[in-house]
């Protein structure tokens, strides 16, 4: 059995606990070197729940550290960027929570840096490796629409301040819904459909302030500083077309997750923000949707699936599932609908990555391949 890869953690935050319940429980071939987090009581409370093994002073010792193979980013979005690079200049291999940068800038020069000093990077989402995605991806390559010909993603709401303990991040430089929550669904229909290559799209803020109405800023006033509803078409090398909506503008709706539009059916695919389903499959022949059972592992909550998988590509020499091809392709995309806003224009997108390799059967649970 090949040795374990070494994870050092910087940021022991709200999202921090899933990941390391599934690394010290869950994913076999990982484990924790230890922790670093700027609030020096999260990273103490981590290695008391979860038996880990140190505490680091701060990052730049983490990443001194010859032990720790791969840096787990799981801090803010604004802060990705100034950790993986930092994380990269010191030859460690970075998996990040998403997006991969808060501009198309900062993802062009961690690709260009971790390109140069011949390190992995990539990161989440890594939900469309679950039973659901995977099981959906399956179902289209094994021709059960036909030939896809369109789909629709719509991920809509009124944001945070009513309900998340700290929401002012999420109208700031690196949030707003394509950011928060675009990563989750067009990572899923990248997997499912193949790279985009044209987007248009129109960008809005509706509200210029938000009121914080969550227990601990209540009645704080938050600037936005981002667009909050985005909408657009784009285009799938493969000749495929999408529509999406991204909004935190929206008080209720009735509309679909996602939807893939084939010549032979349609396939209702499930939220990409978890790992399961449901799957509801419709073909003429039927004249209705029917539930499709799971085909794949990790239907629960499996975060660091995509980490687990990294570790394995480096021992194996494949490419990550979860790799920056991807996670760069997606923002830009992402960025490519307020791009298309501001400049009156459709926007090419350069990245092409390959789709993924499904995800295999038949191993022992927290093993890859």
């Amino acid at each position: 059995m090949l040795d374990k890869i070494k994870i050092g953690v910087v940021g022991c935050g709200d999202i921090s606990g899933i990941y390391f319940k599934n690394i010290t429980g869950t994913f076999r071939e990982i484990e924790i070197s230890g922790v670093c987090d700027l609030i020096e009581s999260r990273a103490d409370n981590a290695v008391a729940t979860y038996s880990l093994a140190r505490k680091y002073r701060d990052m730049n010792e983490l990443f001194a550290d010859p032990e720790v193979d791969i840096v787990l980013n799981i801090t803010r979005p604004y802060e990705h960027y100034g950790v993986d690079m930092a994380a990269i200049a010191a030859g460690k291999h970075v998996y990040s929570e998403k997006p991969l940068g808060a501009s198309l800038e900062e993802g062009e020069q961690l690709r260009d840096a971790a390109a140069a000093k011949n390190v992995k990077l990539g990161g989440a989402p890594d939900t469309f490796l679950g039973a659901g995605i995977q099981t959906c991806r399956k179902l289209i390559d094994d021709g059960c629409i036909g030939k896809p010909v369109a789909a629709t993603a719509f991920m809509v709401g009124h944001g945070h301040e009513a309900w998340h303990h700290d929401p002012a991040f999420y109208y700031k430089s690196g949030g707003g819904p394509m950011l928060d929550m675009g990563p989750y669904y067009l990572t899923a229909l990248v997997n499912l459909l193949g790279p985009v290559k044209t987007v248009a799209g129109i960008a809005k803020t509706a509200f210029p302030t938000r009121t914080i109405t969550s227990k601990q800023h209540y009645g704080e006033i938050v600037n936005v500083e981002i667009p909050t509803h985005l909408t657009g078409a784009f285009e799938f090398a493969s000749g495929a077309v999408g529509t999406i909506i991204m909004s935190f503008d929206v008080y209720a709706h009735k509309l679909p997750i996602i939807e893939i539009y084939g010549t032979e059916g349609t396939l209702s695919v499930p939220d990409p923000n978890g790992f399961g389903g449901p799957i509801r499959l419709y073909r003429p022949e039927s004249g209705e949707f029917l539930e499709v059972p799971l085909m794949f592992p990790y239907p629960e909550n499996s975060r660091g699936l995509g980490l687990a998988d990294m570790a394995k590509a480096i021992q194996t020499g494949r490419k990550p599932r979860a790799g920056v091809d991807l996670t760069f392709h997606i923002l830009e995309v992402m960025t490519a609908f307020a791009r298309s806003s501001e400049a009156g224009k459709h926007i090419e997108i350069t990245s092409s990555p390959e789709r993924p390799a499904l995800m295999v059967n038949g191993l022992m649970k927290g093993i890859l391949d």
